[in-house]
């Protein structure tokens, strides 16, 4: 891990991919703690810059995702991890958290993605869209 680059605050970019389809799932950050106890646990571990705390993908929801294979960019300033997805990635209730596009005219489009569960269920939260848990 000693070539890797992490950013002022000691992080980087994890980008999270569905090993068979390709889909991409999130996007979150991990220093070298959080890479640490990924390749301990075989999950995928993060660090919430708004927390400021580790978390395990899928501890409260049971959404895990098992990593396959985990690579970096050719700057050493980005993760590539593809995952075995069990459940949604998404804290909203869908399988990725890119379920939006941007037209040319710049506005937001909602895709044709289904919610695959429902987050207030899992995180006990009165509005879905204000969950900050994953």
């Amino acid at each position: 891990m000693t070539q890797f680059k992490f950013d002022v605050n000691g992080l980087m970019p994890a980008i999270v991919q569905d090993e068979k389809s390709g889909e991409v799932l999130m996007l979150a950050y991990v220093d070298r703690t959080a890479i640490r106890k990924m390749l301990k646990l075989g999950k995928t571990c993060f660090y919430s810059r708004s927390r400021q705390t580790y978390w395990i993908k899928g501890e409260t929801s049971g959404h895990i995702q098992e990593i396959k294979k985990i690579s970096t960019d050719c700057d050493y300033d980005t993760l590539l991890i593809q995952v075995k997805q069990r459940g949604g990635a998404c804290h909203l209730g869908y399988r990725s958290c890119f379920f939006h596009t941007l037209n040319r005219q710049g506005n937001l489009k909602r895709i044709t993605q289904k919610r695959i569960f429902d987050p207030k269920k899992i995180y006990k939260v009165k509005n879905a869209d204000e969950t900050k848990t994953r």
